[in-house]
């Protein structure tokens, strides 16, 4: 079964996917990413490889027969990629030089481009998943894009509240962050060029970093080859710091938040809303959400997070931030950023 279910309290989709639940265990003396596996070739960099067990498909099946004039289902359209980072199995993106991750970055806009040019998709999805606390199975670098043909919940109060900010001050939110940020100093990790990274002021996680472009760009396939170098940099800095915190490797799910694509039609039965006017107002950036609290303690998702929404940091990022700003100068002077 693959498709999506309508929660009619949210007024949000959920995919139905009980195919991964066929997922293998894989041994501990095979991995299908790694060169000689016969799935992938020979010689590679990075490489986009479609998800074997997707949530969403260029060709899903017909939904069961169980909806209603209350609950609504929905093909479970789109497209799910596994993007790699490298064709070393231990390798890491912070342990990646520079002119690697800047390849990633570069097919990361590849992809995007190729996945918004289907009119039915609405929302490209960038992300990372690191580490056995985040539920990550299969230790080879790699991250996963999700082009789903709906703009799911997170990002549309994200799109709403930069949409009221610009109406009400003719300003970006994000840039107005920015601004917020340097201003007060005692949150920022790092700057380059083109991006700044900073613990928000509001952040769930204890170590919740988000990198920011500085010049306003919606997306990321309107990153100059510049810009994408910086970003590039910038990702090694934060992630090799992170690691150089405790001394470990620190698991983190990344995500980047960008504008919705093809918002001029809706195409399928799970597009619901349209964000017109995103490219104007919305900000690209990249977000961390690192369950780590301490070295070996984890912020769990507790009943009133779950259930109400209600995020609760367990510590002040006034006093996070300047740990991971020196994690970070640490680890700089001992790598290099070419």
């Amino acid at each position: 079964m693959a498709e999506l279910r309508y929660n009619p309290l949210l007024r949000d989709w959920t995919m139905v996917a009980s195919n991964r639940q066929n997922r293998p265990q894989m041994p501990k003396d095979y991995c299908p990413f790694c060169p000689g596996s016969g799935r992938v070739p020979e010689e590679y960099d990075v490489l986009a490889y479609d998800n074997d067990f997707p949530a969403l498909s260029p060709h899903p099946p017909q939904p069961d027969g169980v909806a209603t004039g209350l609950y609504k289902v929905a093909n479970a359209y789109g497209k799910c990629e596994v993007i790699l980072y490298s064709p070393q199995h231990n390798a890491t993106l912070p342990q990646l030089p520079v002119s690697h991750i800047r390849k990633l970055v570069d097919l990361w806009v590849e992809r995007f481009e190729v996945l918004s040019r289907n009119p039915a998709h609405k929302y490209i999805l960038i992300f990372e998943n690191r580490g056995e606390e985040v539920g990550v199975t299969m230790p080879h670098p790699h991250g996963q894009i999700y082009a789903y043909p709906y703009v799911p919940q997170k990002l549309r109060v994200e799109l709403a509240s930069c949409e009221e900010h610009h109406t009400q001050t003719g300003r970006c939110l994000l840039c107005d962050m920015n601004r917020e940020e340097q201003s007060f100093g005692r949150r920022l990790l790092v700057e380059t060029e083109a991006f700044i990274s900073y613990i928000p002021f509001f952040t769930d996680y204890p170590y919740g970093a988000f990198i920011v472009s500085k010049a306003h760009k919606s997306n990321i396939a309107q990153l100059t080859s510049e810009e994408r170098a910086d970003l590039a940099k910038m990702l090694k800095m934060v992630t090799a710091g992170m690691d150089a915190l405790f001394d470990r490797p620190f698991p983190y799910m990344m995500v980047l938040h960008q504008s919705p694509v093809n918002q001029t039609a809706r195409g399928t039965a799970a597009a619901t809303e349209s964000f017109l006017h995103s490219e104007a107002t919305y900000h690209f950036h990249i977000e961390f959400y690192p369950p780590l609290r301490s070295a070996d303690k984890l912020k769990y998702l507790a009943s009133s997070e779950s259930g109400a929404w209600a995020p609760c940091n367990p510590v002040a990022v006034e006093d996070t931030a300047p740990e991971l700003r020196a994690a970070i100068e640490k680890r700089k002077v001992e790598m290099s950023l070419d």
